[in-house]
C-alpha cells in the first residue's frame, strides 16, 4: 500500500521544494537557538548590584535598597535600612558600607552577623535623626563576602567604584573576622583610600604601628588579642605555674595565631609544654577534633594545672568544653580563659550546659556586655573608660529601632555584645566623616581615615562598650574588656577589665611611645 505521508509530503515538485525549505528554515531556527544558549551568558543576577558568581549559589554584592541576600532573619533590617536610605536627599550624604559573610552557613555566625547589621542601623536611625541635624547625612549598605568571606572581592571592587556620585562612600565597617580573606580586603580597601572601621577584629597583625602602616586608614573599636589577654592575666592573678595551654596548630589563622603568641608570653613560667589540637580549614565545620579533645581533657586530668588557656575558634572552644565536662576527674577544677570567640557559644545549641559551673568555669574577654556600664549592687561602674549614659543611649536607640518608628527589625537581642560593637563602629565612622566635613563639603575619601590620631581626649567617641581613645595608629587605647562567664542559663558578666591594670585617666590621651 503506498504510504499516504509521502504521497502528500513529496508527491509533486513544488510540494518537494516547499517541504525543503521549512525543513531548512526548522535547522537554521534550531541552529540560531543552541548557538544562542550557548553564547548568552546565563542570568545570575539576584538583585540590583547584587549576582551569583560562577560555581556559587550565593547572591554577592553591595545593596541598600532593602534586599537581604536570601537571609530571611535580615529581611526585617534590610528593610528598615532601605526607608532610611530613601528619606534621604541625593547629594546631601555619606554612604558608609557594612562588610559580613551575610550568607555565611554558621548559625552562630548568622546570629552575630544579625546582630551587627541592627547595631549599625540603629547607629545609622541615631545620626540622622538625632544628632541636631549634623551634616552630612549617612546612607547604609549592606556588603556581602558570602561564606567564609571567600568572594570578598566582589564586593570590594564594587565599593572601591562608589566613591564618586550617587553613592560618596566615605567608610567601611563590618570588618568582623581575623582571616586572611577580610586582611586581603582590607589590604584592598585601604589602598584605595577608604576608611575602614573594624568591628570584632582582634588580631594583633590586622593592625598598623609604629614605622609601619600596611593599612593606612585603618581604625578599630576592638581591643587587640595581646590587650585580652593583658586584661585576663590583670583580672586572674593566675599562677603561670599551674597553667597551661591549648591552641590550634592549624596556622593562617590570625585570631587563633596572634591569641597563641598572646598567651604564650603570659606562661613563661609554666612547665607544661602547649597542647595542640588542627582545626579543619573552615574551622566552623565539626571535623575530628573533639577526638582530640577527649584526649586532652584525659591528659589534663594527670596535670597539676588548674587554669587552662584556650587559643582556638569557637567550635572548637565549644568541643573542648564539652570534653572537659566528660572528663574523668571532675572532682578537679579547672577555669578556662579564652578570647572573645566565647562569645559566640552563649546561643550555641551543641554546648553541653551541665559541664558548666561546679568544678569547671569558663570566662572570655568580650569586645562588649550589657551589664558592663549598668550599676548593680556591689559592682561599682568604673569613673572613667566608659559611662551608663553611653550605654543607655545605645538602648535607647536599640528600643527605637525595634519599634515601628524605625523598624521593627527583629527581635533585638544584646547578650553577646554584638550589637554594641557594630553601633560603636558606626559612631566611629560617622565622627570621621563629620569631622573631616568642612563648610558642607564631603570630605575626599582618602580625608576621613586622616582624622584617627584626633579621635581621642575630648574628641573620643562615647562608645556604648567603652570610650574609643585612638592612638596615632588607629587602636583603641586600654579598652575596656568585660570578662564574662559561661553559665548553664546566660553569658554572666563577672567583671570589667583593663590591658594596663586600671581604667584610663579622665582625659584618655594614648602616652607617648618610644
Amino acid at each position: 500500500m503506498p504510504n499516504p505521508f509521502r504521497y502528500r509530503v513529496f508527491y509533486t515538485t513544488r510540494q518537494k521544494i516547499v517541504t525543503c525549505v521549512l525543513v531548512l528554515a526548522l535547522l537554521a531556527w534550531g541552529t540560531v537557538y543552541a548557538v544562542g544558549r550557548l553564547t548568552t551568558p546565563e542570568d545570575r543576577s539576584c538583585a540590583p548590584g547584587v549576582a551569583r558568581p560562577v560555581g556559587s549559589d550565593e547572591c554577592v554584592g553591595v545593596s541598600g535598597d532593602g534586599y537581604d541576600f536570601g537571609v530571611a532573619a535580615l529581611d526585617p533590617v534590610a528593610r528598615a535600612i532601605a526607608r532610611e536610605n530613601d528619606r534621604l536627599k541625593p547629594g546631601t550624604y555619606a554612604t558608609v558600607a557594612l562588610l559580613l559573610p551575610l550568607t555565611s552557613t554558621s548559625p552562630s555566625m548568622r546570629i552575630k552577623i544579625l546582630h551587627e547589621v541592627q547595631g549599625a542601623f540603629a547607629q545609622q536611625y541615631e545620626a540622622n535623626n538625632r544628632s541636631n541635624n549634623q551634616a552630612p547625612k549617612i546612607r547604609l549598605v549592606l556588603a556581602n563576602t558570602g561564606k567564609g568571606n571567600a568572594h570578598w572581592r566582589t564586593p570590594v571592587a564594587a565599593l572601591k567604584g562608589m566613591t564618586g556620585a550617587p553613592h560618596h562612600l566615605r567608610a567601611v565597617s563590618g570588618i568582623a573576622t581575623s582571616s586572611t580573606p577580610v586582611r586581603q580586603a582590607v589590604t584592598e580597601l585601604t589602598r584605595a583610600d577608604i576608611a575602614v572601621v573594624g568591628t570584632t577584629i582582634t588580631a594583633d597583625d590586622l593592625t598598623n604601628g609604629p614605622g609601619r602602616k600596611p593599612f593606612p586608614g585603618l581604625a578599630r573599636v576592638s581591643p587587640t588579642n595581646s590587650d585580652e589577654a593583658r586584661a585576663l592575666a590583670h583580672f586572674g592573678r593566675v599562677d603561670a605555674a599551674k597553667a597551661i595551654l591549648v591552641h590550634d596548630a592549624r596556622d593562617g589563622d590570625h585570631y587563633t595565631d596572634t591569641l597563641k603568641t598572646a598567651f604564650s608570653s603570659l606562661l613563661g613560667r609554666s612547665p607544661y609544654q602547649p597542647q595542640l589540637f588542627t582545626s579543619p580549614d573552615d574551622p566552623t565545620d565539626e571535623g575530628t577534633t573533639a577526638n582530640t579533645f577527649r584526649q586532652i581533657a584525659h591528659l589534663l586530668c594527670t596535670t597539676r594545672a588548674n587554669t587552662v588557656f584556650f587559643a582556638g575558634r569557637h567550635t572548637q572552644l565549644r568541643q573542648f568544653i564539652n570534653a572537659l565536662g566528660a572528663r574523668g576527674c571532675t572532682h578537679r577544677p579547672f577555669t578556662v580563659l579564652t578570647g572573645d570567640e566565647g562569645s559566640y557559644l552563649g546561643a550555641d545549641p551543641q554546648l553541653d550546659r551541665s559541664a558548666l559551673g561546679g568544678g569547671l568555669t569558663v570566662r572570655y574577654a568580650a569586645l562588649a556586655h550589657p551589664d558592663a556600664w549598668q550599676p548593680a549592687a556591689g559592682r561599682p561602674v568604673p569613673k572613667a573608660g566608659g559611662s551608663p549614659v553611653a550605654y543607655q543611649r545605645f538602648r535607647s536607640m536599640m528600643d527605637t529601632v525595634a519599634s515601628a518608628e524605625a523598624g521593627p527589625v527583629g527581635p533585638v537581642e544584646l547578650s553577646d555584645g554584638q550589637s554594641i560593637v557594630a553601633y560603636d563602629a558606626m559612631a566611629t565612622a560617622v565622627h570621621a566623616i563629620r569631622q573631616a566635613t568642612v563648610e558642607g563639603r564631603l570630605p575626599a575619601p582618602g580625608d576621613v581615615g586622616l582624622q584617627w590620631p584626633q579621635v581621642t581626649g575630648p574628641l573620643r567617641v562615647e562608645g556604648a562598650g567603652g570610650w574609643i581613645c585612638l592612638d596615632n595608629h588607629g587602636n583603641p587605647y586600654n579598652k575596656a574588656v568585660p570578662v564574662v562567664e559561661l553559665t548553664r542559663d546566660k553569658p554572666r558578666f563577672v567583671q570589667i577589665a583593663w590591658p594596663d591594670g586600671g581604667p584610663p585617666s579622665a582625659e584618655c590621651m594614648p602616652p607617648r611611645k618610644p
